[in-house]
């Protein structure tokens, strides 16, 4: 009975993480899309240090700040979700592995 629920959620989980990664793939390519076509370049350097971020990208492109923080936004949601379920996954696996 337990092992059946705890593979339940395992699955729920799985199926979450699918649908995240799907939905924000989306948002994240069409931000980039923007990006691309309007020749902004930076690195994941930028895009985890806000401060670098505001120092020396938003100076080069002040027109596209709103896409960057929009495209920034979406990929350290996306990073965030993905960490927490994969845990949730590895947690639950672990727990229906003890139960059976």
């Amino acid at each position: 009975m337990m092992a059946g629920l705890l593979l339940t959620i395992v699955i729920a989980l799985f199926v979450a993480m699918l649908f995240l990664n799907v939905y924000f793939r989306v948002k994240v390519f069409a931000s980039y899309k923007k990006l691309v076509q309007n020749r902004v370049e930076f690195n994941a350097s930028h895009v985890f240090n806000r401060e670098k971020m505001r120092k020396e990208v938003f100076v080069r492109y002040p027109q596209m700040q709103s896409e960057i923080e929009t495209f920034v936004r979406h990929l350290r949601f996306s990073i965030r979700m993905a960490t927490v379920l994969i845990a949730l996954i590895t947690l639950f696996g672990a727990i229906l592995m003890y139960f059976r």
